[in-house]
Order: C-alpha cells, then sequence, then structure tokens
C-alpha cells in the first residue's frame, strides 16, 4: 500500500465511547469560540471549508452567520 493509511470514515457521533461520540459538540463549541473572538477582535482566521483553506475575515464570519440564521428563520446571530 505505498505506506498510505487507511482513514477510518465512520461518523464520530456514532461512537460507542460517550466521550468520543461528545468530542464533535466540543470541536464544534471550540470552532463557534475562535469565530467569536475573530469578531471582537477584528482578525481572521483560517479554517477549511468543502475541503479548501480559506482565510476568512471577521465581517466575513459575521455575514456567513447571518446568512446561516436567516435560512434558518432565526433572529441576528449573537456572540
Amino acid at each position: 500500500m505505498n505506506g498510505a493509511k487507511i482513514m477510518n470514515t465512520t461518523d464520530i457521533r456514532l461512537s460507542p465511547d460517550p466521550d468520543m461520540a461528545g468530542s464533535y459538540a466540543a470541536m464544534q463549541r471550540a470552532g463557534r469560540s475562535a469565530e467569536d473572538l475573530a469578531i471582537q477582535t477584528n482578525t481572521a482566521i483560517i479554517t477549511k471549508i468543502d475541503g479548501k483553506v480559506v482565510r476568512l475575515t471577521a465581517a466575513e464570519i459575521i455575514k456567513r452567520r447571518e446568512a446561516t440564521a436567516s435560512e434558518a428563520g432565526d433572529s441576528a446571530p449573537t456572540l
């Protein structure tokens, strides 16, 4: 196999280990917290969207949140 590693593609949220299953939500919260800090400090973050590494400015993060909130029918996004 030329040293290639096989990746486990099972959804971690389905793990029988509650700590592993809960780690997905923890990572989501950590990402949201990083976005909140970027907005508060008017800085950018580097993230991966649709498999591509992208730089999001604070303004772009706010725009994405507003779009997500309007799609879901929510009120204005909160920090």
